[in-house]
Order: C-alpha cells, then sequence, then structure tokens
C-alpha cells in the first residue's frame, strides 16, 4: 500500500486533515471533538495515535491511572489500547497495510473517537492541570 491510498481514504472519508510528512497526516474531525489523530503509514502497518493527556505528577493519583487504563483496555477497547508514550497517555490502533480498505480504516479512526470521547470524563480526574491535553 503507498500513501496515494491512505490519502484518498482520508479524502473519502470527509475528515478534514494536514498533511504532516511522508506517511504522516493529523486529523481534525469538528464534529467528534476529536482534533490530534496522528495517522502514520510506516509499512507493513498503519498507526492511528492520539495524545491524551500528561501523566499526573502525583505517584497515588498516577497509580490510580495506571489502573483505570488496564481495566479500559480489557473491558472497553474494541481493538485498540491505551498506553504510556514518555509522560504521556496516548489511545492508539494499528492495522495491517496491505490488505487495508476504506471500512477497516475508517473503523479504526471511528474506534479511537469513541473510545475518547465515551472515556473522556473518566479519565479527565487524573490531569494535573486546569486545561485537558485531550479531546477538547
Amino acid at each position: 500500500m503507498d500513501n496515494d491510498v491512505i490519502e484518498g481514504y482520508l479524502i473519502r472519508s470527509g475528515i478534514t486533515y494536514e498533511v504532516l510528512g511522508d506517511g504522516m497526516w493529523i486529523l481534525h474531525d469538528e464534529f467528534d471533538n476529536v482534533e490530534n489523530i496522528v495517522v502514520t503509514h510506516a509499512d507493513p502497518v498503519v498507526i492511528f495515535r492520539v495524545k491524551l493527556m500528561e501523566l499526573p505528577q502525583d505517584a497515588a493519583k498516577k497509580a490510580e491511572l495506571f489502573r483505570k487504563l488496564l481495566e479500559l483496555n480489557v473491558t472497553e477497547m474494541l481493538s485498540g489500547a491505551y498506553g504510556i508514550d514518555g509522560n504521556a497517555v496516548v489511545a492508539l490502533e494499528t492495522l495491517q497495510a496491505e490488505n487495508l480498505d476504506l471500512n477497516e480504516f475508517q473503523a479504526a479512526i471511528d474506534g479511537l473517537t469513541m473510545a475518547i470521547t465515551d472515556h473522556y470524563d473518566e479519565l479527565k480526574r487524573f490531569h494535573d492541570g486546569a486545561d485537558s491535553q485531550a479531546a477538547n
């Protein structure tokens, strides 16, 4: 699969996006208030990733957040997962690029969007600052 196919899927999906570089796009979905899903084509996979927030500084709060993320991974995430990247909480979905079709591509975006919007209220209580980095 080449980047033109993925860009075609983005155009057909109707989601506003920007090209960040070769094989990398950022999605702007005003309808679902999700502004920062990054799509990366790194053959043989396509990765959908969104940074939700920075980790809390308080150790007890951080431990409680880790537990909540693991619980959500098991009970709520259909095929993606929550994880930690450096000092940030992220949600991601990874699909095989070779046979990726438009329906799978859109389902990955929809799955992440649904997780972000459904879990936002549960996760925002762990954020240290008044301004959340999650879906605004």
